[in-house]
């Protein structure tokens, strides 16, 4: 992977929730690369994080969410502290995503064609593009200062929170005396005091670096301005001289004047603007290659007249009519029967190599990413305990967690019985003690319950998160189950 070109980088990322019940730890300490061209698939079960990653790459996250670590760098640049007008070019643009259920993803009350072309239109000035081009790399230092002092006011008072439940919590723990009391009311006014004076700091500091950031974007949209006057000037004046020369060339001829007389108007408007004949081009053309049938006709209805297949294929089509570099699918499989399955998961893998696509695939199955994958992420209870190619997860997988995920995948060659994962995932409220997974795992040790076990290298490419890679643990024997299918597996590759 080194000589390929890194799009994004996620680095120890630390999300959090506010919840009633207290603080419930959703990804922690979470780091991968995805690469130009490639697919990195997010496995694991319901809870383990996987969506709250890729919002957060996204930028939708729920207002109770608290980012408390951690960086995501998309070109070289940090999406934890852009400001929202430059994640507004990212979104959509730069980074789509396809997600769960396509029925919730679509207006039941809008014509297809007009929800695929709804992005186009809206963004469909030339002129304001233009200008919002010419503008964009002062705008976007000067709103990500301002940004980066609110995540850092954020983040002070984040940790003033939770201060402020610890002593809370602290002064609920038996019958504390007076005094104990006095002491923890007196503690929380001096932490709140404290984060007060802080939060001040930060935004004294923010506006001395932000001023002469507003001064130079002041001077920048007086230039811009200037430039797009001086473009549209040239469009018209362009225009003007077309049709003098057209009625001065075909003055005898009144039909091939009126002909090309309109087409010079539909070229000065699509140096101006994308008209709503470009756009609903543009998505029949886009509804072609993603396997939709007599597109025409297709445009005009509405999102009850399509199948569950044919509605994800809609989905898909909206996540690619700004062509996006990265994709993120957020389990676009779950809401459809086997053989749409397929034919979905086949539509992605062509659409990604024909762009040149970086996808991200989030799913709950292995069974899914089996022929999809170049390097698969195994996430339980926040945290990636298994990371490698798809040939290190699925022939020489090593953790108790990825065994049990693929002994729990039916398989027509395996004549042992499908293994249950036992118990429920952790409440992360309360994240357990050493490693998550212990509790359910027939291969737990006493130091599972004790000490959290770092990431061991299995080779340059592989990398998983348990005890039993350690030079000092008993050999573990990987499920039958799970060893049949490997055997068979090779056998089928000829290897």
């Amino acid at each position: 992977m080194e000589n390929k070109e890194k799009i994004i980088e996620v680095k120890n990322l630390v999300i959090s929730f506010k919840t009633d019940h207290g603080i419930l730890h959703a990804v922690r300490d979470v780091s991968f690369d995805l690469y130009k061209g490639e697919t990195l698939c997010i496995v694991g079960e319901s809870g383990s994080g996987k969506s709250v990653t890729s919002k957060t790459i996204m930028g939708i996250l729920a207002a109770n969410a608290i980012v408390e670590n951690g960086s995501i760098f998309y070109r070289g640049e940090n999406l934890l502290e852009v400001a929202e007008e430059e994640f507004h070019k990212i979104r959509g643009h730069k980074i789509g995503m396809i997600f769960q259920d396509p029925l919730s993803s679509l207006n039941p009350i809008m014509r297809i064609g007009k929800q695929i072309t709804e992005a186009t239109l809206i963004n469909s000035n030339k002129l304001k593009l233009m200008y919002e081009d010419l503008i964009s790399e002062d705008l976007i230092a000067y709103k990500n200062r301002i940004a980066r002092g609110k995540i850092q006011e954020k983040a002070v008072m984040a940790e003033y929170e939770k201060t402020s439940v610890d002593l809370k919590n602290k002064n609920g723990e038996g019958a504390p005396t007076k005094e104990e009391i006095k002491q923890i009311k007196k503690q929380l006014k001096d932490e709140k005091a404290a984060a007060k004076k802080k939060t001040k700091e930060i935004k004294a500091e923010s506006k001395v670096e932000a001023t002469p950031l507003k001064e130079k974007l002041s001077v920048t949209k007086k230039e811009a301005k200037a430039k797009v006057a001086e473009y549209k000037k040239g469009v018209l004046k362009e225009y003007k001289e077309a049709v003098n020369k057209i009625n001065e060339e075909y003055k005898d001829r009144p039909e091939d004047r009126k002909q090309k007389l309109d087409e010079a108007k539909l070229t000065k408007v699509n140096k101006l603007k994308i008209t709503k004949a470009e756009a609903k081009r543009r998505a029949l053309e886009i509804m072609r290659e993603v396997g939709i049938p007599e597109p025409e006709k297709r445009y005009r209805q509405y999102p009850f007249e399509f199948s569950g297949g044919m509605r994800q294929r809609i989905v898909i089509a909206i996540a690619l009519t700004e062509t996006p570099e990265v994709l993120i699918c957020d389990e676009p499989t779950t809401a459809l029967d086997v053989t749409i399955q397929g034919q979905i998961l086949e539509l992605i893998k062509k659409i990604q190599k024909e762009r040149n696509l970086s996808v991200i695939f989030i799913t709950h199955d292995l069974g899914v990413v089996a022929n999809m994958a170049d390097r698969v992420a195994v996430m339980y209870a926040g945290k990636i305990v298994e990371y490698g190619t798809s040939e290190d997860v699925f022939f020489d997988p090593k953790h108790p967690y990825t065994w049990a995920l693929l002994s729990s995948i039916p398989d027509v060659d395996s004549k042992e019985k499908l293994d249950a994962i036992p118990g429920t995932p952790p409440n992360m409220i309360y994240p357990p003690k050493g490693d998550a997974f212990a509790a359910r795992s027939k291969y737990a040790m006493k130091i599972d319950y004790e000490e959290e076990p770092p990431l061991f290298k299995v080779s340059d490419t592989h990398y998983a998160a348990t005890w039993l890679l350690h030079p000092n643990a008993p050999k573990a024997e990987m499920p039958k189950i799970v060893s049949e299918r490997i055997k068979n597996s090779l056998r089928e590759k000829g290897e």
